[in-house]
Formats: C-alpha cells, sequence, structure tokens
C-alpha cells in the first residue's frame, strides 16, 4: 500500500475556489454555495470561467484548464470545489499532468465525472474529497449531514459510516486504502497512467443512467483481467436512472450473480453515489471495512 498525501485542514478565513470543469453549471448553486462556505469561515473565489457556457461545458478546454491551474497553483487556495460533474474532467488531464500536486496540495472536492481528476490526484499520492458539489450545497445551506462531515473532513475529521445490511452482503473484514467513484469514468481510465483500479485496495464504484448490460461489461473486463479478484474489497454505492431488462430485475442481482466466485467481502447499498446522502469518502485513505450480517462499517484515517 503506497502512502497518501493529505492536504492540511482548513482554518478560519481560508480560500476556497469553485471551477467548473466540465458541464455548465445554474449561477444560483454557485452563489448560494458560496454563502454557504462564507457562513462556515472560508473564503470563497467563484474562478473566472465557472459560470461560463461554451456547449455543453462551461468553457473551452483552455479556460476550464486555466482555472483548475490557477486554482492548483495558488498557494492562497487551501481547497478546490468542483460546482458540479457531466462529461468534461478528462479534457484537463494532459494539460494538468506537469503540476507537482505534492509541492502544496489541496483539498480537490466532487464526484461523477470528477472522478478522472481524483485519478489525477491519486496518481500523484495526494488525498481527495469524493463529495457532493455546489447543487447540494446550495439546495441544504450545508445544514444536512452530508454537509457537516464534508467540513468536519476539510478541518482535519476523519469519518466513520455505517448502513444496514444487504442480502447480497458477503460478510468479512478488509483493510487498505480505499479508492473509487462513478464506474464507467474509472473503466474508461483502464490502461492509463489514471487508472486507479487496482489490486490490494478496497473498491468503490457507483453510476448513473448506465443500462445494467454495461455496468455487467464493465465488471466482466475486470474480472478477465483478474484485477476484480485481486481487490481486498468491494463496495457497491448506488445505481440510479436505469430500467430492469429480460435478464436481470435489477443492478444488484446481476452483480451478485458475477461475483459469484468472487472471495472478497462485498457490500451493497452504500450511500454514495447520485443521491441526497451522498456520504464523502476521502479517496486514497486508509480504511478498514467490517461488514456483518447485522451491518456494515467503514472507517477511514
Amino acid at each position: 500500500m503506497s502512502a497518501i498525501i493529505y492536504p492540511k485542514p482548513l482554518r478560519q478565513g481560508d480560500n476556497i475556489a469553485i471551477v467548473s470543469p466540465a458541464g455548465i453549471v445554474r449561477r444560483e448553486f454557485v452563489e448560494q454555495s458560496v454563502d454557504v462556505l462564507m457562513q462556515q469561515g472560508w473564503n470563497a473565489r467563484i474562478s473566472k470561467s465557472a459560470l461560463g457556457k461554451n456547449g455543453t461545458f462551461s468553457g473551452t478546454v483552455e479556460e476550464r484548464v486555466a482555472d483548475m491551474r490557477a486554482a492548483l497553483l495558488d498557494p492562497t487556495i487551501r481547497a478546490i470545489i468542483c460546482s458540479r460533474g457531466g462529461y468534461g474532467c478528462v479534457h484537463l488531464l494532459p494539460h494538468l499532468a506537469d503540476i507537482d500536486l505534492t509541492a502544496d496540495p489541496k483539498w480537490l472536492v466532487g464526484f461523477s465525472d470528477v472522478t478522472a481528476l481524483h485519478a489525477l490526484m491519486q496518481s500523484q499520492g495526494v488525498a481527495s474529497l469524493h463529495a457532493s458539489m455546489t447543487k447540494h450545497l446550495a439546495a441544504h445551506l450545508g445544514n444536512d449531514h452530508c454537509s457537516q462531515i464534508l467540513f468536519d473532513i476539510l478541518r482535519g475529521g476523519r469519518p466513520q459510516y455505517e448502513w444496514e445490511s444487504h442480502q447480497y452482503n458477503r460478510c468479512g473484514h478488509a483493510a487498505g486504502q480505499i479508492v473509487g467513484g462513478n464506474f464507467a469514468v474509472m473503466q474508461a481510465l483502464v490502461g492509463t497512467s489514471y487508472d486507479i483500479i487496482r489490486p490490494d485496495t478496497i473498491l468503490f464504484i457507483e453510476d448513473i443512467s448506465e443500462p445494467i448490460y454495461k455496468v455487467e461489461r464493465m465488471l466482466w473486463q475486470l474480472k478477465l483481467s483478474g484485477v476484480l479478484g485481486g481487490l481486498r474489497a468491494l463496495i457497491f454505492g448506488q445505481f440510479t436512472n436505469y430500467q430492469p431488462d429480460a435478464n436481470h430485475p435489477d443492478m444488484e442481482t446481476m452483480i451478485h450473480n458475477l461475483l459469484a466466485d468472487i472471495d472478497i467481502p462485498t457490500a451493497f447499498n452504500a450511500p454514495i453515489g447520485h443521491i441526497s446522502a451522498n456520504y464523502p469518502i476521502i479517496e486514497g485513505a486508509t480504511a478498514a471495512l467490517t461488514i456483518t450480517p447485522t451491518g456494515i462499517t467503514l472507517k477511514m484515517e
């Protein structure tokens, strides 16, 4: 297990940059999230192109790269919150690879397509936060449980989660680095220098609007390559916005059947994904996962 570098905890008055690395975001989500972050005692800065529009993106590749580079290289910025996901984060990877992220590590926050940027951070061994973004902060005004956990992690806290058992769980205990995110985004990076699906890790996955057969196809690739069986544990978050098909009544049943000969601790129905209660996960953290017949516990250090 490789060492992970944690960004410094945020202090009162620290600066947070809001960047739109992919899709167009609604102005009110960003502006309301600024208010939420200010109420936490931090200064929020909206990046130059964060509220822009270029096709389906917030800006050209050059504009989005410029915003992200500026935030990563500015020593006064201590955290970067992505305004939203949506396809496009992958465009930034080759333009950010030359930055030494370990020289001044700072928290990167986001999920969904932002998984590509988490992979960038992981490629240099820097922890980041798979967590909700401006829409969530604006909707709940920072008062919900997940936002409060996010703020606590930014201040140096380490979370522990518990959730109910599932009929398809495979009981056991595993410890190791936890990595993951949006499954389609991660699978598209397999074979590159940003591939974070690797043996000896606890892998968590989630997705939205992916048909069952496509998720099955992605899992088969990992199974045939031997990566799936080499994991320390698997955590399946929420798979949303899909329909049953003629072969499988639901996503979980398909996954259960495909994993019949994979003997590793496996937890289903984790509160991670495109849902309101999207629990923050520290990418690269040392984690302990315990699955019993009565429930699941996940602790990060």
